[in-house]
């Protein structure tokens, strides 16, 4: 058994240098292209069967045929879990010191067992399988296909003993040439091994171990150099991005910059604004003309504060532009987000900070560009400065993104996109979202406004109405001039065209956004429509309407408050004053704000909120989106009782501790404050 040890030694040994050289091949080829690829042929190249040198050829088999003797099971067996079968054939010739005529008689008797019982076992096989073939049983096809291999086996192995005996080969030699037929040796390593020789452990000869131990070393050697040369590339990484984190070991190196490119089912191909969009305003001057100095960038995260450079402006109505930003190194936008969030701008107007919040018109899809859309509101402190002041090339302080007025797609299978006027805007980042992706629901975007002038979006709808099949546009206007040309609908949204234009709007998901008045009597027919509450979702633009009570009322109403309006933002809060519950325009002040931090009082009017009057006498209250859903401007209320059109940012730990919004805070009695 020595000579049969030190050949399968010699077998393994050989394998496994051949299985380190390629794995070093591999390192290399790693290097070479910055990062590792599985095998691209592997699905088509399993890997072949492991072959036991005391089983036989690699094939499944039935357990031995009874009556067939101690080597019954041939040279296969073990396979698919099974008991191990017992002493085999081969390896007990490895036992024979000699041939002598007895044995040869003993080996030759053995191997004609062989054959008569392959024999026997062939024949009843294919017996079996005729009838499983008539009987139509793959199950017993299969058996008869396993025995019929099992007989082939034991007769050719039978038949391989006589033909050795006949060439005068001695046992051990016979057992030798199957073992290397088997294990595709070359004729060399079964050549006995003289009782000189220079053997190692394992019976290994020293060559084998010291040519293991170099290639062992070798790849060693290229892994800690891989590893080596990707901590420098992420530490260079690190630099160049001013100390952003770096990937862990293993992580796949960064990709390049995507060219921008218009996705299938949003713009067209060349340009990212439909046919007969208007062209900028200007043209971007260069990166140094810009008005400030850039900060280091920032890495990826969902809240991100820095500031964007303007690369173009569109004009979309006589009051409407959109505006397009970019990171201003010319790299990918530093922040992911949803569609129908939004993001927070401020600057410094006369002396003082402004902060007013903005949704996002551009899809997430489209990643090396962010856009608003901003009407000029009147009396509009920062949109006059979006319109007035802000040129292509200027840097703009952005924070953000924030808001809960999300849709992507998932868990719906149709959406209905409800919009007035410059509401349009989320809607728009959803619609161009799901196109881009070319979502299979169906979209329905009902778009209204006070003329055919203020329409927005108007061409790139037409355009993508033709392009997306699944997409339906219904747009209503409620006055137009005598003798223009106008294809759609004339009035408001009413209940019938609700109905007509949505079929089965009752049971799809519901967005809908625009002016509070408009909201609230959008609810009120969707619910005539039976819609169920939980399936609509609303984002008002606009002031808040009805959190004040009456002028005359001489205190807050008890009970619960008002209905809260989902996710209330405005694109520029300086609206006109809210009306009261009666429908007449607010009273004066008749009611005084404290602020015991500053020590400062100041008339608080029923239209004006607690941050408005702090500004207003330049009490600082931290602030960002003025809709109360970010929770910046969370201050105590020390005395009196105030009502809040929205409170999405408060918790209930919050209410318990008096914490108010100060953007929403509203009192016709007197309060004190802890700002």
């Amino acid at each position: 058994m020595k000579a049969l040890t030190r050949l399968i030694c010699r077998s393994v040994v050989l394998r496994l240098t051949v299985l380190v050289a390629a794995l070093s091949i591999g390192f290399v080829a790693d290097l070479a292209q910055g990062q590792s690829t599985p095998d691209s042929n592997e699905p088509h190249n399993p890997a072949a069967p492991t072959i036991n040198p005391g089983m036989g050829p690699p094939a499944m088999v039935q357990p031995p045929m009874p009556g067939m003797g101690s080597s019954g099971g041939g040279m296969m067996g073990g396979m698919m879990g099974r008991r191990p079968p017992p002493k085999q054939f081969y390896p007990t010739l490895m036992e024979v010191p000699a041939s002598t005529p007895e044995i040869r008689s003993r080996v030759a008797a053995e191997a004609l067992a062989r054959i008569n019982a392959g024999n026997a076992i062939l024949t009843q096989a294919q017996s079996e399988f005729r009838a499983a073939l008539i009987a139509g049983d793959p199950a017993a096809m299969w058996r008869a296909t396993v025995r019929q291999r099992d007989g082939l086996v034991q007769i050719e192995s039978g038949s391989a003993a006589l033909q050795a005996l006949a060439d005068g080969k001695p046992p051990r030699q016979i057992a030798l040439v199957w073992f290397r037929d088997q294990l595709s040796l070359t004729p060399a390593l079964i050549e006995p091994v003289s009782a000189d020789a220079s053997v190692g452990p394992f019976g290994l000869t020293w060559f084998h171990l010291v040519s293991m131990v170099a290639v062992a070393l070798f790849a060693t050697t290229l892994v800690a150099f891989n590893f080596a040369q990707r901590r420098r590339s992420q530490a260079l990484v690190s630099r160049l991005t001013g100390g952003a984190p770096a990937a862990g070991p293993g992580s796949a190196p960064a990709s390049p910059k995507p060219a921008d490119k218009a996705l299938p089912s949003g713009t067209p191909p060349d340009q990212s604004k439909p046919p007969g969009s208007p062209k900028a305003d200007v043209s971007p001057p260069p990166a140094a003309e810009a008005k400030t100095q850039l900060p280091p960038p920032t890495a990826k995260s969902k809240t991100w504060s820095g500031k964007l450079r303007v690369a173009a402006i569109y004009r979309e109505t006589p009051h409407v532009k959109t505006f397009r930003l970019v990171e201003p190194a010319g790299e990918l936008i530093p922040f992911t987000f949803s569609p129908g969030q939004f993001l927070t701008f401020s600057t410094k107007i006369d002396d003082k900070m402004v902060r007013r919040s903005y949704s996002i018109a551009s899809p997430p899809t489209r990643v090396s560009y962010v856009e608003i859309t901003v009407k000029r509101e009147e009396d509009g402190l920062y949109s006059d400065y979006l319109h007035d002041t802000v040129g292509v090339g200027d840097l703009l302080a952005v924070t953000g993104p924030a808001g809960v007025f999300k849709f992507d797609g998932e868990g719906a299978k149709s959406v209905v996109l409800i919009a007035g006027g410059v509401g349009i805007t989320p809607l728009m980042c959803i619609m161009r979202h799901l196109t881009d992706l070319t979502w299979p629901g169906e979209i329905f975007l009902l778009s209204a406004a006070r003329s055919i002038e203020e329409l927005i979006f108007e061409e790139e709808l037409e355009y993508l109405q033709k392009r997306c099949p699944n997409l339906h546009v219904t747009a209503t206007v409620e006055t137009r001039a005598e003798g223009s040309k106008w294809a759609g609908l004339d009035g408001k949204l009413t209940k019938s065209v609700l109905a007509e234009a949505v079929p089965g709007i009752a049971e799809r998901r519901i967005h809908l956004c625009g002016p509070p008045r408009m909201i609230d009597a959008l609810r009120a027919i969707l619910a005539e429509l039976d819609v169920p509450k939980d399936h609509i979702k609303t984002e008002a633009f606009g002031p808040a309407v009805g959190a004040v009570p009456a002028p005359n009322t001489p205190d807050v109403p008890k009970g619960p408050p008002p209905p809260v309006v989902a996710a209330l933002k405005g694109v520029d809060q300086e609206a006109p004053a809210t009306p009261s519950a009666d429908g007449a325009a607010p009273g004066p002040a008749s009611a005084v704000v404290k602020f015991a931090k500053s020590n400062k009082d100041a008339p608080l009017p029923p239209d004006k909120s607690v941050l408005e009057t702090a500004e207003s006498i330049d009490v600082p209250i931290d602030y960002q989106c003025r809709v109360g859903t970010c929770g910046i401007c969370k201050i105590r209320l020390l005395e009196g009782k105030v009502t809040m059109e929205v409170e999405d940012a408060l918790t209930p730990e919050d209410k318990t501790a008096g914490i108010i919004l100060a953007c929403q805070a509203k009192s016709l009695a007197n309060i004190s404050v802890d700002a």
